[in-house]
């Protein structure tokens, strides 16, 4: 499935033009020049003592890596697949459809540092609540936004979060709460995407008006990277 997004901007309009979010090798290295890119360090280099991990799907994975990574006590955000019947995907087989797996992140964090009720707070305001049928441009059952417990405790504070924000919003949610299941790791070229490949990260994330859906729905509420701290 191809990712659609306007790229360039001239005379201060966009143009129009076809650009998959994901798909080839990328091919730069330089530093995140977008402001939803962390502006901490690397969480990764930090080891977490008392570790847990978070499942999100969020649309597409490249950008939901950099709602939560860089926040202090969460460590290297994984992009993958999970919710699906399909052991081992590839994201061509995801993409194709028929799977049932839905992009989505693994998220490592200490619970002596930030809890899980933090983390669903970063969730819902990096995702359009509202949009049943994928998420900003990226259209699609794998781009659902959906929230994945791993365990009792996760699932009663991710239906009581939802509960919270639909009566705040005053609207139905079409994000879903779905039982865990195995999540399996995307291609290399996916983890950190906007460190490997920022301009078609930044290029992607603006075409796609990520950014600009959020302020609609949640104003100055809608959170960067380790806003939440």
């Amino acid at each position: 499935m191809l990712r659609f997004s306007l790229l360039g901007l001239l005379a201060a309009a966009f143009l129009t033009t076809a650009l998959q979010c994901a798909g080839s090798s990328p091919s730069g290295t330089a530093a995140p020049t977008d402001d939803h890119a962390p502006t901490r360090p690397a969480a990764s280099a930090r080891p977490l003592a008392n570790a847990d991990t978070a499942v999100f799907a969020m649309g597409c994975f490249w950008c939901a890596e950099t709602a939560f990574e860089g926040a202090d006590g969460i460590g290297d955000v994984i992009s993958g697949f999970t919710g699906g019947t399909l052991p081992n995907p590839t994201y061509e087989q995801v993409g194709r459809g028929g799977t049932g797996h839905y992009e989505a992140i693994q998220v490592p964090f200490d619970t002596t540092q930030i809890d899980y009720a933090t983390l669903l707070r970063l969730f819902w305001h990096n995702v359009d609540p509202f949009d049943a049928g994928g998420q900003f441009c990226d259209r699609g059952d794998v781009y659902r936004a959906a929230i994945f417990p791993r365990t009792a405790a996760q699932r009663r504070q991710a239906e009581a979060s939802k509960a919270a924000v639909e009566a705040r919003l005053d609207q139905p949610l079409a994000t879903e709460i779905l039982p865990a299941a195995p999540f399996y790791r995307a291609e290399e070229y996916h983890q950190d995407f906007y460190r490997k490949d920022p301009e078609r990260y930044h290029s992607y994330r603006l075409g796609c008006r990520r950014d600009a859906r959020l302020r609609d729905v949640w104003g100055d509420d809608a959170l960067r990277a380790g806003d939440a701290l």
